[in-house]
């Protein structure tokens, strides 16, 4: 997760604090509409948060 949350404060010039707000928005986003993926979001940001 950090990797993207860098990626999006060099890219999209985000802070820090909002760039990880979206990633947390994205990916509870991704959850509630493909609960089938959860598990899978989880396990991708899990490691690295």
């Amino acid at each position: 997760m950090n990797e993207l949350i860098e990626r999006l404060v060099n890219e999209a010039g985000l802070t820090p604090e909002q760039a990880a707000k979206a990633v947390e928005t994205i990916a509870s986003f991704v959850k509630d509409k493909f609960p089938m993926l959860g598990g899978a979001v989880d396990q991708i940001f899990k490691g690295n948060s």
